[in-house]
């Protein structure tokens, strides 16, 4: 009974780990919403969707790509903590 109720539970755990990784995976996936909105441009220029519409959709769209970004880098830093490295620059005169 102790071996059947083991596997039990390890089954259990098994099938919820893949199920949360299943999600993870989709709610970090930009790709469908890069579709979105190309689908939606496609049908504003054919004269399917106003502007307007469009506009609200975009909105929608752009706003769950943010979210799905600070998911993904965590939070970002406000713009007076920002950074800027790794920059190098060479100026060059015409003046000999």
């Amino acid at each position: 009974m102790l071996i059947i109720d083991r596997m039990l539970v390890g089954g259990i755990k098994f099938v919820l780990g893949k199920i949360a990784a299943a999600v993870d995976s989709e709610l970090n996936d930009d790709s469908k919403l890069r579709e979105e909105l190309l689908a939606a441009q496609m049908r504003l220029e054919l004269g399917e969707l106003s502007a307007e519409e469009f506009t609200a959709l975009e909105r929608d769209v752009l706003g769950r790509l943010r979210e799905i970004r600070e998911r993904q880098k965590g939070k970002e830093p406000d713009a007076g903590e920002m950074k800027v490295t790794g920059i190098e620059a060479t100026a060059y005169s015409d003046e000999e």
